[in-house]
């Protein structure tokens, strides 16, 4: 926890929690430091869908070459945020009308997700009053190895899943993309997309990012197209178990250094998400009770998982730290945690509702005492389902903007 942060949330009324509380300056450091880190060759893309805020996405403009988007909704709000951004439109299902919108506000760079999208896009791009071009990557589910991601967060390719085209589905779209038809007229074929698992440590993350390289670029000798470019995704660890521990930008950089060598002219983009702003943000909240049951220790705070639902998305305890509060004007005891232990549950009438589970840093825990949950900066508030019970929303504090 930053001072600053700290301070802020001292300085918060019970009434004012709970709240979101963003250190920007600290977010605009990590950013820089990972633009740092990465190859001049390697643009460097932000997945809005981790954390959308407005405040977030301007904080890193200097950093960052672009966005990447997944819906229109998201179009909308990130082009209204920082005006005049590269984008790249990606993720399954986009509609007609969502294809509509993006083409008529500029986006010119696409990870197309099947043969369909193509023909929806030439046909959007044909209905234009003034006919062009786009640029597309195809996103490809490729086969990685027999158990290569099984102990992943988050597997979005290797096996079956809705994302992208199978290798051999891929070879279909380059043929219509290359083949002297319409489609290539207007599309233009630019590379490979492949973003296939989340939660890879660096060395993870090399490995899977040659074998999507490789692949791309024996589907381009095939073909005979030249390949310009291949985005290997996001889904940079971050580890909710040890908040200290940060993904090793420096070696992946090297790595990817490394790996350009090898391919001249090579174009390649990343696109975390979760990485980038996770570690700027916390939900601070207050503890408004302490209870025994059967022989364990529960502290109920205000709020839950109907605002911070990463926890039970991804079955962790999310990490925090408490700032004692020493005042406690009533006549009854004050209720505490006695047992070593206690888990940290929210408002809700489910027993889903809980941030941390059977937690050694709870000891001592008092009715009153605030909670500082960290790594609350991605998947946290934007995923979550906010009117189950009809709480109040909590509150939004950027320092730093």
């Amino acid at each position: 926890m930053t001072d600053s942060v700290r301070h802020h949330a001292t300085g918060l009324t019970a009434e004012e929690l709970p709240a979101y509380i963003y250190d920007l300056t600290a977010l605009r450091e990590h950013a820089a430091a990972v633009r740092t880190a990465l190859p001049e060759r390697v643009e460097l893309y932000y997945a809005a869908k981790a954390n959308p805020g407005a405040p977030l996405l301007r904080a890193l403009r200097d950093a960052v070459d672009g966005y990447e988007v997944s819906s229109g909704g998201e179009l909308a709000h990130v082009r209204a945020a920082v005006p005049g951004a590269p984008l790249a439109f990606g993720g399954p299902g986009k509609t007609p009308a969502e294809i509509a919108a993006a083409l008529d506000a500029g986006v010119h760079r696409w990870h197309v997700e099947s043969e369909q999208e193509l023909h929806r896009l030439a046909a959007a791009l044909a209905d234009r009053p003034q006919a062009r071009t786009v640029d597309v990557l195809l996103r490809v589910n490729l086969p990685v190895g027999e158990g290569a991601l099984d102990a992943v967060a988050l597997a979005m390719g290797g096996r079956p899943t809705p994302f992208g085209l199978d290798p051999d589905q891929a070879e279909e779209c380059v043929r219509l993309l290359t083949g002297g038809g319409p489609l290539g007229r207007q599309l233009l074929l630019r590379g490979v997309h492949a973003h296939l698992a989340s939660g890879l440590a660096a060395a993870e993350q090399l490995a899977v990012a040659e074998r999507i390289v490789e692949w791309s670029a024996a589907l381009a000798d095939r073909h005979g197209f030249p390949l310009e470019e291949v985005n290997i995704g996001g889904g940079m660890a971050v580890d909710y178990d040890d908040p200290a521990a940060r993904f090793d930008w420096t070696a992946f950089g090297e790595g990817l250094a490394k790996l350009l060598d090898a391919h001249p002219g090579l174009r390649l983009r990343t696109e975390p998400g979760r990485a980038l702003t996770a570690h700027c943000g916390w939900y601070a909240t207050e503890v408004l009770d302490v209870k025994r049951s059967h022989g364990e220790d529960f502290a109920v705070v205000r709020g839950g998982t109907h605002h911070l639902r990463t926890p039970a998305t991804r079955g962790h305890s999310q990490p925090f730290e408490v700032l004692p509060v020493d005042a406690w004007p009533h006549p009854w005891p004050r209720p505490a945690v006695t047992t070593g232990r206690a888990t940290l549950a929210g408002q809700l009438c489910t027993p889903k509702d809980v941030l941390a589970r059977a937690a050694k840093e709870a000891d001592g825990l008092r009715t009153a005492d605030r909670v500082l949950f960290a790594m609350a900066g991605a998947y946290a508030w934007n995923i979550s389902h906010h009117e189950f019970l009809m709480h109040p929303h909590p509150g939004f504090h950027y320092l730093g903007e």
